[in-house]
């Protein structure tokens, strides 16, 4: 059994208990958390779904349900990326590149960052668009090799791994909520309703 799956298993009342320490002394040092289970709480503790799979087949299985429980079925998808679109091509995706005719949007990230549960994202997913221009719904394929401690470590991946020309646009989402759920506290950050397939390539 993966420790994700061990992870998942956990009620997210007792991870959040292990996090805050609470029954610990104030001059106790704080119990440091796996980068992958950290994420998993405070990815959670922001409002998004997470679907893990153990393999491509899983990934693809997941995305259907999404679409169905959505009934985004028969509705355009807004991928830049088109590697996205060949390697889900036995979904039948109805892909466009024009956010007004999208209802959801199909994409990678740079990194997943474990210390806010936050997605790293740049040019080379959201072109120069802004994110309150791009749809109201996400669907984010990654994989676990994808997960880093901090916003810092991410950049610097980022620069280690496009040394010729490095993207522009970098930003996070950080917000996961419904149109619904968003709140006086969320009120202008371009909240998204997220989902996140993230693959097992460790």
């Amino acid at each position: 059994m993966s420790l994700f799956r061990k992870i998942f298993g956990l009620k997210s009342s007792s991870s959040e208990e292990r996090i805050k320490n609470d029954d610990r002394g104030k001059y106790m040092p704080e119990i440091k958390l796996p980068v992958d289970e950290k994420f998993t709480i405070n990815f959670k503790s922001n409002g998004g779904k997470f679907l893990y799979c153990e393999d491509m087949n899983e990934v693809n299985q997941s995305l259907q349900s999404i679409l169905q429980e959505n009934n985004w079925l028969d509705k355009k998808a807004l991928v830049y990326d088109q590697r996205l679109t060949k390697l889900f091509a036995s979904s039948q995706l109805k892909s466009t590149v024009k956010s007004v005719e999208s209802e959801y949007f199909l994409t990678t990230c740079e990194y997943l960052i474990s210390d806010d549960g936050s997605l790293l994202i740049s040019s080379n997913q959201i072109a120069e668009k802004k994110l309150k221009e791009l749809p109201d719904h996400f669907i984010v394929y990654a994989t676990t090799s994808q997960l880093v401690e901090s916003i810092g470590e991410g950049l610097k991946g980022i620069k280690r791994k496009s040394q010729e020309r490095i993207p522009t646009n970098i930003t996070t989402i950080k917000h996961f909520k419904t149109i619904e759920d968003k709140d006086f506290m969320s009120y202008g950050s371009s909240s998204k309703d997220l989902y996140l397939l993230l693959l097992e390539d460790l």
